[in-house]
């Protein structure tokens, strides 16, 4: 990874913002909003894709592209759901680069250019990321002091954020080339829960990755009705899709990828050491409700199905001892410091270099 000084534009790129939307037309006006908020430096325009929304969100995104001819909408007469719409609404992407934006989100003011200028200055960088502000109602004031661009060889890259078995974007705030989306042919309607992992994992088996520092470049609106939060919710399917994109990744395009075999094991191994972890971390808060047990249950074989050594390590022996109403030993309150002191500096590590800290081996 080399650091690099920030360029301004010279000119000024088309870049087109994919607004998925499913009941979400509520949000759509201030998502707009800050989609528009750069054009003093990029030329910008808008695709609302409309999944069928019962709430009448077509009928607001309609309305908006009346009265603004930056604005398009393509309208579903029956649901799709969430990968289908998304595809379709980047393959009708005009744009030289792209962003997928969904409704609740905001972009930061400042980001378009941002990540447009880095693209521009670097024609070997695919995909471009930063980083998101979670907010509920009101988003957090705009950190906007650019730090640096951060640029990675693409399969480096790769081996960073596999070896973790961990995805360090959000999603709102990557900007993509339409030549590289075009190329990885949209998100992988097999993983519904880790699609936008996937993808990032194969733009980075294309080219370059880039990452703007120091600056807020979106803002991830969390409420009930997210989509990880809902259907798509839950520890034991999102360690399953993890395991299931890091296979397939492996299996299609680790010709592309310098000590393909060695990044997977190293992978496998890091995810069933979280689900271990996943598994115990409840015992060591009070003895889990019988449904919860099952799903802790299922995280340790899930461990043992990805990396069968795991059903030989200290951690599995802990999580036995635990479902065996031996344990924990440390202290309850003692377990909460220390999971918030981890969680916390691994926060502030991804903040500042974009990738998620490593995990200690089995």
């Amino acid at each position: 990874m080399r650091k690099v000084t920030p360029r301004a534009l010279t000119d000024r790129p088309r870049v087109t913002v994919v607004i998925p939307c499913y009941n979400y037309g509520h949000f759509l006006a201030e998502c707009l909003e800050t989609v528009f908020a750069d054009e003093d430096q990029v030329d910008v325009d808008a695709l609302i894709v409309d999944d069928a929304s019962p709430d009448g969100s077509a009928e607001v995104a309609r309305r908006i592209a009346a009265e603004d001819p930056r604005v398009t909408v393509i309208a579903h007469e029956t649901n799709k759901r969430h990968i289908a719409t998304y595809n379709e609404g980047l393959a009708a992407a005009e744009g030289e680069f792209v962003v997928l934006l969904s409704a609740d989100d905001l972009l930061a003011k400042g980001s378009l250019a941002r990540s447009a200028a880095l693209l521009r200055a670097n024609p070997e960088v695919g995909l471009v990321y930063g980083f998101s502000r979670r907010f509920f109602d009101t988003p957090p004031a705009l950190r906007a002091t650019l730090r640096s661009w951060s640029i990675w060889d693409g399969p480096e890259w790769v081996a960073r954020v596999t070896r973790t078995a961990t995805n360090p974007i959000y999603t709102p705030e990557v900007m993509m080339r339409a030549s590289t989306m075009r190329d990885l042919v949209g998100y992988d309607a097999r993983l519904p829960h880790a699609a936008d992992y996937h993808l990032w994992l194969r733009a980075g088996t294309r080219g370059a990755i880039g990452r703007v520092n120091g600056v807020d470049q979106a803002f991830y609106r969390v409420h009930g009705a997210n989509m990880h939060t809902g259907e798509y919710s839950g520890d034991v399917l999102d360690v399953e899709q993890r395991h299931l994109t890091l296979r397939i990744l492996f299996e299609e395009d680790g010709d592309r990828l310098p000590g393909a075999d060695r990044l997977r094991d190293d992978a496998y191994r890091a995810l069933a050491r979280e689900a271990l972890i996943l598994a115990c971390r409840p015992y060591e808060r009070g003895r889990p409700a019988a449904a919860e047990a099952e799903q802790l249950a299922r995280l340790a074989g899930l461990a043992g199905e990805i990396w069968p050594a795991s059903r030989d390590s200290a951690l599995r022996r802990t999580y036995e001892r635990y479902a065996a109403g031996r344990g924990p030993v440390v202290p309850v309150p003692v377990t909460a410091l220390r999971d918030r002191a981890v969680l916390h500096l691994g926060w502030r590590r991804w903040r500042h270099s974009g990738i998620s800290p490593a995990v200690r081996s089995l």
